[in-house]
């Protein structure tokens, strides 16, 4: 079985309810792909930092009973994991709210068993990650990421990078543009949207976007429901299906899209059926609130229809 690690951060999730109340849960957009590549049938570890509270604990128990691998998540005496809010409008758009500065998981580059936990990278099949997971990190930690990415391609494990951008994990547009080039020269596969990169290279137009892509297969999600997929030196457009359910909550719609388009890669399906399959399964998930749907609501697995694309 094909076998792929999530590297980043799961906070505490605060979910708007009626009467002025929140929902407590678990969630970080890496996280939420492990969450749905594990549901998918992968074997999928999740790679972080938490304390050694009563929440990280649940964490970890919530995370097992989903069949995603914890082995790899670094306990820290006295610390505790992140928080963030979610508030939707009318749309089903969200904000995010984040209180993560002494966060477990931002010392993940800065542990004794850091290297040992960089080593087993070479073990998977997949190693993913997003720009949230690298915002995270100071210099030094990007740099010894960096470096463990570039020895495990050369040992014939794939890396692939979500663009998923929050302006406020960065300490200004121009630092993040520089590990946004680093990381996109680091990737296999670059899982990017035009939600994402505008806000870095304002006016670009989508051609201009895949451009600065220097990933061998890439993905861009448009703002209409489309997305770019370039691969062999060709682009092509592929469209998602019209949804059948109102939109609720767009909560980790990236994330899903995310697992799907690996899970279909891992399971040999070309990038057009992939990025279909990420479509699909985005537009399940926007149709439940917070980032993890109910496992009734999954759609069967099996193998991604063939899609036909223009370029």
């Amino acid at each position: 079985m094909a076998k792929v690690a999530c590297i980043g951060e799961c906070m505490i999730e605060l979910r708007q309810a009626p009467g002025g109340l929140f929902l407590r849960g678990f969630g970080g957009d890496t996280l939420n792909t492990a969450v749905y590549l594990a549901r998918l049938g992968f074997a999928t570890d999740y790679i972080t930092a938490l304390g050694d509270d009563t929440l990280s604990d649940e964490m970890i128990a919530g995370w097992q009973a989903e069949g995603v691998g914890t082995a790899r998540v670094a306990r820290l005496k006295g610390k505790l994991p992140g928080i963030y809010m979610i508030e939707t409008d009318a749309r089903g758009e969200r904000k995010f709210f984040h209180w993560r500065e002494n966060a477990a998981a931002r010392q993940l580059m800065d542990l004794p068993e850091t290297g040992a936990i960089l080593q087993s990278l070479a073990g998977y099949d997949i190693v993913y990650l997003s720009a949230i997971t690298l915002s995270i990190y100071d210099e030094a930690g990007r740099t010894r990421l960096f470096a463990a990415l570039k020895d495990i391609r050369r040992r014939g494990v794939r890396v692939a990078f979500d663009t998923n951008f929050r302006a406020r994990g960065w300490p200004d547009l121009e630092t993040a543009r520089r590990v946004y080039v680093q990381a996109f020269e680091a990737a296999d596969i670059a899982l990017a949207s035009t939600e994402d990169l505008l806000p870095l290279y304002s006016g670009d137009s989508s051609d201009g976007l895949l451009a600065r892509i220097a990933s061998p297969e890439a993905v861009l999600k448009l703002a209409e429901p489309a997305s770019i997929v370039r691969f062999g030196g060709a682009r092509h457009e592929v469209r998602a299906e019209p949804l059948t359910k109102p939109v609720v909550d767009t909560t980790a719609a990236g994330d899903s899209f995310a697992a799907a388009y690996l899970a279909a890669r891992l399971g040999g399906a070309d990038p057009l059926a992939a990025a279909g399959a990420g479509h699909d399964l985005a537009g399940v998930v926007v149709c439940y609130p917070g980032a993890i749907i109910p496992r009734s609501a999954m759609p069967p697995a099996g193998t991604p229809k063939s899609r036909k694309a223009s370029k």
